[in-house]
């Protein structure tokens, strides 16, 4: 049986439910800083960490599932193929796509 991994709301990869509390933070700070240094155009919104109202034994995958969208949400598509990058990869990826 596979252990419970919790998944980063930010960069969308897996952790312990000891380590993702360590990890979010400095993830997020990590964010600030990769942002911050993105042309103006290609800048995001801060990430908000997803609430998920249930209960029962479906909450941690529904809160993983919702982490996960929230990741997901980060990508910015790219104009000439549509498919979806994180934007300092966008960057690299516009300079050869045609």
């Amino acid at each position: 049986r596979r252990p419970c991994f919790r998944v980063c709301y930010i960069c969308g990869r897996e952790f312990g439910s000891q380590s993702i509390s360590i990890h979010e933070p400095q993830c997020l700070e990590k964010w600030h800083i990769e942002n911050n240094q993105l042309p103006r155009h290609l800048r995001r919104a801060e990430p908000r960490k997803p609430e998920v109202i249930t209960g029962g034994s479906c909450m941690l995958t529904a809160e993983n599932e919702a982490a996960y969208h929230s990741a997901q949400a980060q990508l910015l598509p790219c104009g000439n193929c549509g498919r979806t990058f994180l934007p300092d990869r966008l960057i690299v990826h516009q300079k050869c796509c045609r």
